[in-house]
C-alpha cells in the first residue's frame, strides 16, 4: 500500500494523537469560519438591510455545506476504515466514486435552489426589499455550490489517511482569497467596480473555486487516490450506498440545523431588522467559539474508522473519552471569554444599538450551554463512524425540533427575544446529556458485536 495510505493512526498515545491531528483541523475550520466573518464584516460596512438579508441565506447556505458533509464524513469514515484493513483498491475506489457522487447530488441541490429561491426566503420572513438583495446575492452562490461540495468530500478523503494539515491549507488559501477580493469587488476599490452583495458572492465563489482545483490536485498526484478504471455499474451502485448509508444521514443530521435555524428567524424576525442582523452575527460567532469541537470531531473520526478497521476498540473508547473531556473543558472557557467580551466584540460587526444590545444577550445566555453541545457534536460524529448515523439524525431532530423551536415559540411569548435564547440554552445541554449516554450505550453493542464475531 502507498505510504500515504497506511494505517497511521492504530498505534501510540490515544490523547496527543488526537491533539496533532485536530490542531491544524483546529486552524482550517477557523479559517472556514473567518471566511464567513470576513464577508459579515464587510457586508455590515454596507447597512443593516444588507446584513440582514444575508443573515436570511445562512441557513439555505448551510445545507450546502450540511449536504458536502454529509459525504464528506460517508467517506471519510468508509476510507478510514479501508485504510485501517489494508484495502489499497477499496481506498481508490471508494474516493472516486464519492467525488462521482458529489457531483451528481450538487447539480440537482442548485437546481432547487434556483426554482424555490423567492418563496423559501419569503416564507422565512424576509421582506420584498430583503428577497430582491438576496436574490442578486444566491445567483452567484448557488452555482458556487460545486466549488463548495466537491473540496469538501475531497478533504474527507485526505483526513480519512491522517493528514489533517493539508485540508487546512487548502482552507487557508480560501480564506487569504477572499480577504483580498471582498473589499475589492465589494466597494470597488482601484480598477474594480463597486458591486455590492453581487462582489461578495463572486469573491467567495472565486475562493472555493480554488479550493476544488487545489484538493482534486491533491487526491490524484500526491496521495494516489482516484483511479480512472471503471469497474461496472454494480460495484459503484455498491459504493455508492455504502457512501450514501452514512453521507444522507449525516446531511440529515446537519441539514437539522439551519431548516430549525429557518423556523427561529421566522419567529426572530418579528422582532424587526436589527434582530435578525444580530442573530445572523450571533450564529457566525457561535461557529467560531464551538471551533474545537468541530477539530476534535474531525479528528476523532479518522481515528475510531482506522483502529475498528485494525480491531482496537479499547483505542476507541479510550479517544471517545478524551474527546469528550477536551470539549467540556473548553466550553466553559468559550462561555467565560464571550460573557466579558460581548458587547466589544458586537460591536466590531455593527454599529447600531440594538444590534449591539441583542447580540450582547445572546453572547451572555447560550454560551453557557456549549461544554455540552460539544458532546453531543462529538457523539454525533462518533456514530457515523460505528455505522448508526440514523442515531446521529435522531439526536439533532430531537434537540432542534422536539425541545429547541417548541420552547423558542413558547419563551418569545413569555419572556420576549430572551426567551428564545434561552430555549437555545436549554436544549443544548439537554441534547449534550441525552447523547452521552446514547454513545455509552452504542459502544457497548459495538463491543459486543466484536466479542461476537472473534
Amino acid at each position: 500500500m502507498n505510504s500515504e495510505r497506511k494505517a497511521k493512526l492504530t498505534e501510540g498515545e490515544v490523547g496527543p494523537q488526537i491533539m496533532s491531528m485536530a490542531l491544524p483541523m483546529f486552524f482550517g475550520i477557523i479559517g472556514i469560519i473567518a471566511f464567513n466573518l470576513i464577508d459579515i464584516y464587510f457586508i455590515g460596512r454596507l447597512g443593516t438591510l444588507e446584513l440582514a438579508a444575508v443573515s436570511f441565506t445562512f441557513p439555505v447556505v448551510f445545507i450546502i455545506g450540511s449536504v458536502a458533509l454529509g459525504l464528506g464524513i460517508g467517506a471519510t469514515a468508509l476510507i478510514s476504515r479501508a485504510i485501517g484493513e489494508g484495502n489499497s483498491e477499496q481506498v481508490k475506489r471508494l474516493t472516486t466514486d464519492s467525488l462521482v457522487l458529489s457531483l451528481i447530488i450538487v447539480g440537482s441541490v442548485i437546481g432547487i435552489g434556483f426554482m424555490t429561491m423567492d418563496r423559501v426566503f419569503s416564507m422565512m420572513g424576509a421582506s420584498s426589499e430583503e428577497v430582491a438583495l438576496i436574490r442578486e446575492y444566491m445567483t452567484y452562490i448557488y452555482p458556487g455550490a460545486f466549488f463548495v461540495v466537491i473540496p469538501m468530500v475531497g478533504n474527507g478523503a485526505i483526513r480519512a489517511t491522517g493528514d489533517m494539515k493539508t485540508p487546512a491549507m487548502i482552507m487557508g488559501v480560501a480564506v487569504l482569497l477572499n480577504l483580498i477580493l471582498d473589499p475589492l469587488l465589494i466597494f470597488g476599490l482601484g480598477p474594480f467596480p463597486r458591486l455590492e452583495l453581487t462582489g461578495a458572492a463572486i469573491a467567495t465563489v472565486i475562493s472555493r473555486g480554488i479550493t476544488l482545483i487545489l484538493s482534486v490536485s491533491i487526491l490524484h498526484f500526491r496521495k494516489h487516490m482516484i483511479t480512472f478504471t471503471f469497474p461496472g455499474i454494480r460495484e459503484v451502485w455498491e459504493s455508492w450506498k455504502n457512501i450514501l448509508y452514512i453521507g444522507v444521514a449525516t446531511a440529515g443530521t446537519q441539514v437539522v440545523y439551519p431548516i430549525g435555524i429557518g423556523f427561529i428567524l421566522r419567529i426572530i424576525s418579528s422582532y424587526g431588522q436589527e434582530a435578525v442582523a444580530a442573530f445572523g452575527i450571533a450564529t457566525r460567532i457561535e461557529a467560531l467559539a464551538l471551533v474545537i469541537m468541530m477539530a476534535l470531531s474531525s479528528a476523532i473520526n479518522p481515528f475510531i474508522g482506522q483502529n475498528l478497521g485494525a480491531g482496537k476498540f479499547e483505542r476507541v473508547t479510550a479517544g471517545i473519552r478524551f474527546v469528550n473531556h477536551s470539549a467540556l473543558k473548553w466550553g466553559m472557557v468559550a462561555a467565560v471569554v464571550l460573557a466579558l467580551a460581548a458587547k466589544p466584540l458586537a460591536s466590531i460587526f455593527n454599529v447600531d444599538e440594538e444590534v449591539v444590545s441583542i447580540l450582547s444577550l445572546f453572547l451572555w445566555i447560550v454560551p453557557i450551554s456549549y461544554g455540552l453541545y460539544g458532546v453531543m457534536m462529538l457523539t454525533n460524529s462518533a456514530l457515523n463512524v460505528l455505522h448508526r448515523p440514523l442515531h446521529a439524525t435522531a439526536i439533532a431532530f430531537i434537540q432542534m425540533f422536539v425541545i429547541f423551536i417548541p420552547l423558542a415559540f413558547l419563551g418569545s411569548e413569555l419572556f420576549g427575544i430572551i426567551g428564545i435564547f434561552g430555549a437555545s440554552t436549554f436544549s443544548k445541554l439537554l441534547a449534550g446529556i441525552g447523547a452521552y449516554y446514547w454513545l455509552k450505550r452504542a459502544l457497548k453493542y459495538e463491543l459486543a458485536e466484536k466479542r461476537n464475531v472473534s
